[in-house]
């Protein structure tokens, strides 16, 4: 018999699970890319940034929270936007843009794999990084098709590992430069702008979206009414706290031109300067640790969110003769796109459309929820707004902010968003006529 059909293991995942499998996600290249990038537009009040981050997210975290409390399901940030707004084109589209935000972060993980990776090997010139990343991402198809049990083992070792290696690092950090700041927080080195500061906020938000993986994963985790909201909450949590002490472990070894310069491999240099060799070595397996596990949890979830828009009919599916079920064909679409975004774009820019396109997402599920399914789902129409208004800010600042560096991925970004509305509404129209 060929069932095509996908097939979700109900339950499959614990909430110590679902937990590791958020954080691995959130700290698999958050903390690692995206510091130097963050410190370059918020100057000094880069730890602050990724607190404020930390709030944003927690409002945009309520809308999902409450409606998979409602119906939790697999694949569910695609329901919650059924939900909303029914079988219509912007349903798809804002799957669409939650499921490629996904995609553009797995690249963002895999260059970041590749990025670390090389400090081993300085000699080693940086055409090598999309050849390292490109081949983490075959490692994580091939451990994705082995199935959740595999993932949730994987997911539960790295947490400990990585965690428990930032706040060692953190330690070794703060402890060796005598609590001494290399850069500045009050008064801030830089003199950031209010506007770079909220541009910064917005790109700081990429290290926590990864909670969004726990919501997709839906009535996968036992009890999903209940250890989905848990989930979200802790994992959350678990990674302002990690965050935070890794930031002040920065700041206390480096300097803001030290820092800027070395964006993309910011907590190697640190640990460099602090312990030598030894703390490149320490960090940078941490790093892989961190990115593999990251980059593993994250195809999990796209891929069956993206099988899930193809039982809808909300995107289309096309077998090209492959084997297996649609589950096993979306896996191999997912890391086939990102595979073309880590070898195309470096991690500035992977980070600068993984902002617009999540941000735009954010703001139309809380837009959803609250003109359409806030009674039903016991939604504060309050907290909705200020969730929307936090997201509205934060896309603007970025947007003028990133605009001003590199109008490119600005243009690149907003043009395929509209390319995809676009093909949502000839898709389901089609579909209709």
């Amino acid at each position: 018999m060929n069932d095509r059909k996908p097939h979700y293991e109900k339950e499959s995942l614990s909430l110590a699970g679902t937990v590791a499998m958020g954080t691995g996600v959130m700290i698999g290249a958050g903390i690692f890319a995206l510091t130097g990038q963050v410190a370059e537009l918020a100057g000094g009040l880069f730890p602050i940034a990724f607190i404020v981050a930390a709030i944003i997210s927690a409002f945009s975290a309520y809308s999902y929270i409450k409606v998979s409390n409602a119906e939790p399901s697999a694949g569910g940030i695609a329901m919650i936007l059924k939900k909303a707004y029914g079988s219509r084109w912007m349903t798809g589209w804002a799957a669409l843009l939650m499921a490629l935000s996904m995609v553009i972060n797995e690249s963002l993980v895999a260059r970041t794999f590749g990025t670390y990776t090389l400090r081993l090997f300085p000699e080693v010139g940086g055409q090598w990084i999309p050849v390292l990343a490109l081949s983490l991402i075959v490692v994580a198809f091939l451990v994705n098709i082995a199935g959740n049990q595999v993932i949730g083992t994987v997911s539960n070792v790295s947490a400990v590992l990585k965690i428990g290696g930032l706040l060692v690092f953190a330690a070794i950090g703060a402890a060796a430069s005598g609590i001494t700041l290399g850069t500045s927080v009050i008064p801030p080195d830089g003199d950031p702008t209010l506007g770079s500061f909220v541009g910064a906020t917005a790109l700081a938000i990429l290290a926590y979206k990864g909670f969004t993986t726990i919501t997709n994963s839906g009535d996968e985790v036992v009890e999903p009414k209940k250890n989905v909201g848990r989930a979200i909450i802790i994992s959350l949590a678990i990674c302002l706290v990690v965050y935070l002490a890794v930031c002040f472990a920065v700041v206390s070894s480096l300097t803001l031109p030290e820092l800027i310069a070395a964006r993309d491999y910011s907590l190697a240099e640190s640990a460099r300067s602090v312990i030598g060799g030894y703390g490149t070595l320490f960090t940078v397996v941490i790093a892989i640790i961190a990115t593999a596990s990251g980059l593993f949890a994250s195809i999990f979830a796209v891929s069956r969110m993206l099988a899930l828009l193809t039982e809808m009919r909300l995107i289309p599916h096309s077998h090209f003769g492959l084997p297996g079920d649609i589950q096993k064909h979306t896996l191999l679409y997912t890391v086939v796109i990102a595979a073309i975004l880590a070898a195309l774009f470096d991690l500035s820019r992977i980070a600068s459309m993984g902002v617009i396109f999540y941000l735009v997402m954010d703001i139309t599920v809380h837009w959803g929820i609250l003109r359409h399914v806030h009674e039903e789902v016991n939604a504060s129409r309050l907290v909705l707004c200020i969730a929307i208004v936090l997201d509205a800010i934060a896309l603007v600042a970025f947007i003028v902010v990133k605009g001003s560096i590199d109008p490119l991925i600005i243009v690149i970004s907003l043009v395929s968003i509209l390319v995809i509305a676009a093909f949502e509404k000839l898709y389901l129209q089609r579909i209709r006529d």
